[in-house]
């Protein structure tokens, strides 16, 4: 299923190549033959788009590093064939433990991939990095449904934890709130991922391509992302329920993404995410997708029976405890639930847009597939797009 997946994009990208580089009155050697003007009615473009929601021809390793100043980096990236398994957490886990000792409620508080820990790595490399963000509250797997996926299509995606605002730290009274020493984490994950890629014996030894490097945020990370975006190894970047700098000039001056749910009460994406769309330098993407609230960007709305992590704490018995402080409440049940719609309706429209944007800006694919208004109503939610 994988290989006809990846067959069908390809075929629809050379197809679509050779008819933009030939006019109606233009003759070459270069030109389509009949055989491929004829298969190019029969296939589909947004099947093929669509594809890139489904797991790509890779199976997926998963590794754990620290940085050199303590914090844990997450690395998903391209497993050797035949790389077989699953890999979970909880998260719980990312909970100080005088939190974790009292949530002990029983109700689903994991979340699983395809992949296995530690596996050998694909022998097709290298592959571009993509360095994820996560946002407040949050924790660095806390977007495996994306991050994972990525690696199945070929990327080695490496998250840290950000301190300065992580689950652990916000629960502890200890989170600083720093927005430097969060682009700081991210750049030293890089600079991490990339020796390891050329140290002997590594996992990732052969497996890096730095010179193909995009930054990823959600919420919170959509602002270090941007000042990721700012060194030079940064080729672009995605931002998912985000917003932007007070100034335009504050942009990076990269090709970017932005996504946004049309639920989202903590980033409304009419005050904020489109604005910062609207401000960035081209070129530039839009996607808001409807029905879609600021959790559906991360797995936490697949726990607490659809909840999220406030479901998870009030069938714990923290239910006062959440209600003396509103604000989590709020950012822990915003996109689980409604107005918002289930998650696994927003998953495949997110994994599908942000593969596709990141194989065109690394080059994989000769331009962006099924990105366009033609998926606006490919999907059981409508997308809004807006190109520049």
């Amino acid at each position: 299923m994988r290989r006809r997946l990846v067959t069908l994009i390809a075929t629809v990208l050379a197809v679509a190549t050779l008819a933009a580089g030939c006019s109606d009155d233009e003759t070459s050697d270069s030109s389509p033959t009949t055989d491929a003007a004829e298969t190019s009615t029969t296939l589909d473009p947004m099947e093929a788009a669509r594809a890139y929601a489904e797991p790509g021809p890779h199976p997926v390793g998963v590794a754990t590093l620290s940085l050199g100043k303590g914090p844990e980096v997450e690395v998903w990236y391209p497993a050797a064939e035949g790389t077989t398994g699953t890999v979970a957490y909880d998260v719980r886990d990312f909970a100080p433990p005088a939190i974790r000792d009292i949530l002990t409620a029983d109700i689903p508080a994991t979340f699983e991939v395809d992949g296995a820990r530690d596996a050998a790595a694909a022998e097709d490399g290298p592959f571009p990095v993509v360095l994820f963000s996560h946002g407040f509250t949050g924790i660095r797997v806390q977007s495996s449904f994306l991050t994972a996926h990525l690696a199945s299509w070929g990327m080695v995606v490496v998250a840290p934890d950000h301190p300065s605002r992580d689950l652990f730290n916000v629960l502890g009274g200890t989170a600083s709130g720093d927005r430097a020493d969060s682009v700081d984490d991210l750049l030293q994950a890089l600079d991490l991922i990339t020796t390891e890629g050329t140290t002997a014996g590594s996992i990732f030894e052969g497996l890096v391509d730095p010179d193909r490097v995009a930054a990823l945020g959600h919420s919170a990370g959509g602002g270090t992302v941007l000042g990721a975006a700012l060194d030079e190894r940064v080729d672009g970047y995605v931002s998912m329920a985000s917003g932007g700098p007070e100034d335009p000039a504050d942009f990076p001056d990269r090709p970017s993404f932005f996504l946004a749910g049309s639920t989202d009460a903590v980033v409304p994406a009419v005050d904020r995410t489109r604005p910062a769309y609207d401000d960035a330098p081209a070129p530039s993407r839009y996607w808001e997708i409807a029905d879609v609230g600021h959790n559906g960007f991360d797995d936490f709305c697949t726990f607490g029976g659809g909840t999220g992590i406030i479901g998870i704490a009030e069938a714990s018995g923290l239910g006062p405890v959440l209600d003396a402080q509103p604000q989590l409440r709020t950012l822990g049940e915003d996109g689980c639930v409604e107005p918002a719609s289930p998650v696994d309706q927003a998953f495949p429209i997110i994994r599908h847009g942000v593969t596709s944007w990141l194989r065109a800006l690394f080059g994989d694919d000769p331009g962006a597939v099924g990105l366009d208004g033609a998926v606006e109503t490919a999907y059981d939610l409508d997308i809004t797009v807006a190109t520049k």
